[in-house]
């Protein structure tokens, strides 16, 4: 049932269980486990290890696990998924747990689908000449090769719709070597299928244009930033440079407080644009001293940033109200949902206190 507050969908994370590939890559049986299981605080005050609490260090492949997190989501407000989803010119990767959704009819959850069209290197482990799998783009073919299996998703009745339309979401837009062919396309396979069209929303921010690509709409693509604008002062500075005291260099550290403002971009209130949410970012777990942090996230202070996205967007119809939250379960990011030792069912319980419109 879709909340009247906002359409709130959630980026999921298909990687919680073993495959060959990461097998040959990073060893037998890692896991993004591996990588939140070791982690440690680099500063005073850093917080690491994340520890997930109900869920434990769950293993995708298993039912009840999908089932909880779905009824998790369902109960605080989020009105469903969108699935990451991994297609290499005919290869795919980490599509069990999502085959699985699909073939067993559960968990009941509404899902959608984002395109993860990205090169996967080592730069996140410490390897950033190391390719391990590349990103190509064959042409009309393999762009059909790939709607084909997308339909299969589209034709459930779980699937998210806008006007109607199912709603796919692509990581990397600006990667399309011809966008505009591969929308039209995509389209018209939909048509011919029986679809009344496609929703389609690339990541990306400004002055990227969706239109002018072919896709209906865009969705900021919020991630720690280098530089920010001070309010106060008016000038633009690395706002790690107020914690360098602190930092073991190159890692960058930026306040969580003062980051949410530049989350909530102007162009958030278009109706072709719809802003995305982050709870947290600490990528430390999977790059060292490489990564980036959110310092001082607090469920409470997520909550006033939600309250801001929310209000940007209670002017648009129904069905375009969509926030995404980034993410659902993205532990090694320190970008998750899911209740740990720390705060809980805090950030959960945030979102359903929202929309709920209590306090």
């Amino acid at each position: 049932m879709v909340n009247p507050a906002a359409r709130l969908i959630a980026f999921y994370l298909p990687q919680f269980h073993p495959i060959p590939e990461n097998d040959e890559w990073w060893g037998k049986g890692f896991t993004e486990w591996t990588n939140v299981a070791k982690a440690k605080p680099f500063f005073p005050g850093h917080y690491q290890p994340h520890i997930p609490a109900d869920l434990g260090f769950y293993d995708l492949r298993v039912p009840e696990t999908r089932l909880a997190q779905a009824e998790m989501a369902r109960q605080h407000g989020i009105e469903g998924f969108c699935y990451y989803h991994y297609w290499f010119a005919g290869k795919r990767l980490l599509e069990r747990p999502f085959n699985e959704v699909l073939k067993s009819r559960e968990p009941s959850l509404p899902f959608c689908l984002c395109w993860a069209n990205e090169t996967w290197s080592g730069k996140w482990h410490g390897c950033p000449d190391r390719v391990l799998i590349e990103q190509t783009y064959p042409g009309p073919e393999d762009d059909a090769q790939h709607f084909a299996v997308l339909a299969e998703a589209f034709a459930d009745d779980r699937y998210l719709k806008v006007d109607d339309k199912p709603l796919l979401v692509v990581f990397s837009p600006k990667g399309l070597p011809e966008p505009r062919r591969t929308t039209d396309l995509w389209r018209d396979l939909a048509r011919r299928r029986g679809f009344p069209g496609l929703h389609l929303v690339g990541v990306g921010n400004a002055p990227w244009s969706p239109g002018e690509s072919g896709f209906d709409a865009a969705t900021p693509e919020n991630l720690p930033r280098a530089k920010w604008v001070d309010g106060e002062s008016g000038r633009t500075r690395p706002l790690k440079r107020s914690l360098r005291r602190m930092l073991h260099y190159p890692l960058e550290v930026y306040p969580y407080e003062k980051a949410i403002r530049y989350f909530l971009v102007p162009e958030g209130a278009d109706a072709r644009v719809y802003p995305c949410v982050i709870p947290n970012w600490d990528n430390t777990p999977r790059c060292g001293l490489a990564g980036r942090v959110l310092h001082k996230s607090t469920p409470k202070l997520f909550r006033r940033h939600l309250r801001a996205t929310l209000d940007q967007v209670a002017h648009k119809p129904l069905d375009h109200r969509i926030v995404f939250i980034k993410s659902w379960n993205e532990w090694a990011e320190g970008n998750y949902l899911e209740p740990d030792l720390k705060y809980g069912y805090g950030y959960l319980e945030a979102i359903r206190s929202e929309l709920n419109g209590l306090g």
